[in-house]
């Protein structure tokens, strides 16, 4: 299993640590996840799991968290490493996204299945002679490309389309331009793309998880960071209103569920913090102070009806829930991050943002609860971790005023930089960090780190230099 939660956060302890071997470590990750079976080469988007260690064979089936997670680490790790492929895959699966998982409310569906027509894979995987009479361009290198041999043999005398070698190879081998060789690799995706939309597809998990789009939100949030997309910005905003309209009520609860039109099922614990989070990050998109403040909402609702007081943790379920044997509380992260590890880390966000400092102090005493057990267990508390860093490491806090403090954000995030937060706003703020900063005519950027700012500056370059 893809397990991207405990992936970010080795980008991150690598980056402030400068450990080199992590860093080789994730990059070899990223790398063979990306050119791997698990990959949908064709397509774009993600299987569920490879059943090898080397990601060659998935279980088809593509989970939108598991997607919305990794196009979220993707983006990041372009920003870290600048792989260019990394960029195409965080836009190849975000148009796997929108073609087939995208509602025209702007709510996502849940999943695609593993099987079509009763046999697993089947609307994925080629025998030999279906490619050569679809591909009449170059099949000598496309059967290079895709290994369309030993390498990505599966069963049945079906392949596995997968890489193993980099264009700058496949090019050199064939004596041929990579400007070319892209053409060539552009043409066989929409001609086998045809070739395969002609098939029975796989069957489609229609419902909506308001926890699962929020994951997905913030994929398309972060892709918009990392790229300046705005087509992806444009479905997050989509998304997050169709949250609002339709999951989210006036009182800040939400429903967990969504199906032909209808709310359903008093939202878990997953839909409160994984919504806060991904509107906290659309506000650093935006800076629209309409996210913080139902962000807020969310947080103080799940206060009142999750927190328990004695283990100072959120239950899973409401306490307006039909009342169980035991109310239990989801502590350790998997392929999905914990909702306590993903609240704790908004309480310490919005914190921060709003100065709130018993949000903070909420989320320290989280962290401490769980930090005996953290050396036990790293996978399972890897979200924790994340939260360790920042209180561990200076957490920069970066207040963007005046009107380019859209772009000037965008610019500044170019520079991985994990241990930061961006505040702004285009005219006066009364946010705590903002307020008085405001200088018409002019965008000034703030570094600070515990509210503690150093000398404002309009310059990116020398803005960033502040965080190194």
């Amino acid at each position: 299993f893809p397990m991207p939660n405990a992936y970010d956060f080795l980008l991150r302890y690598a980056h402030i640590s400068n450990n080199k071997e992590v860093l080789n470590h994730i990059e070899l990750t990223l790398n063979k996840m990306a050119f791997g079976g698990i990959y949908d080469q064709i397509g774009g988007g993600f299987s569920r799991y490879s059943v090898d260690k080397f990601w060659k064979a998935p279980h088809f089936e593509k989970m939108l968290y598991d997607n919305g997670q990794l196009v979220s680490l993707y983006a990041q790790g372009y920003l870290k490493f600048k792989n260019p492929i990394y960029k195409e895959i965080v836009f190849e699966s975000l148009d796997f996204v929108e073609r087939e998982l995208l509602d025209k409310t702007g709510a996502f569906y849940s999943a695609l299945d593993a099987d079509s027509e009763g046999e697993e894979g089947k609307f994925y995987v080629w025998s030999e002679a279906e490619l050569q009479n679809t591909i009449n361009n170059s099949y000598n290198i496309f059967k290079d490309y895709y290994n369309v041999n030993s390498s990505g043999l599966w069963e049945h005398g079906n392949y596995i389309l997968l890489r193993n070698k980099s264009k700058l190879e496949i090019a050199k081998t064939h004596n041929i331009s990579i400007d070319d060789l892209e053409v060539k690799i552009y043409e066989w995706k929409k001609t086998l793309m045809n070739a395969r939309d002609k098939r029975i597809r796989p069957g489609l998990d229609d419902k909506s998880l308001t926890s699962w789009n929020a994951l997905m939100l913030k994929g398309y949030v972060d892709a918009y960071m990392a790229f300046e997309n705005k087509n992806h910005l444009d479905i997050a905003l989509k998304n997050a209103n169709f949250i609002v309209d339709t999951q989210l009520n006036k009182d800040g609860k939400l429903w967990h569920s969504y199906k032909d039109g209808k709310s359903t099922i008093n939202g878990y614990l997953e839909d409160y913090s994984l919504t806060i989070s991904a509107f906290i990050r659309l506000y650093e998109a935006t800076f629209d102070q309409k996210w913080l403040n139902l962000s807020d909402k969310m947080m103080q609702y799940a206060i009142t009806h999750f927190y328990d007081t004695e283990s100072s943790m959120f239950f899973f379920t409401s306490d307006l829930d039909p009342k169980l044997v035991a109310r239990k509380m989801e502590i350790n992260d998997n392929v999905i991050p914990a909702s306590n590890s993903v609240i704790a880390n908004s309480l310490f966000d919005l914190g921060i943002i709003l100065d709130n400092n018993n949000y903070q102090k909420m989320a320290i005493t989280m962290l401490n609860n769980v930090k005996p057990k953290m050396s036990s267990y790293a996978s399972g508390y890897a979200n924790y971790g994340t939260l360790l860093i920042k209180v561990a490491s200076p957490y920069f806090e970066v207040a963007i005023v005046g009107e380019n403090a859209h772009k000037k954000a965008l610019d500044f995030n170019k520079m991985y930089s994990p241990n930061k937060i961006f505040l702004g706003s285009i005219q006066e703020s009364l946010l705590p960090l903002l307020e008085n900063k405001f200088i018409d005519g002019e965008t000034i950027i703030y570094v600070c780190e515990d509210k503690v700012c150093q000398l404002p500056t309009s310059s990116i370059i020398e803005a960033q230099k502040l965080l190194k």
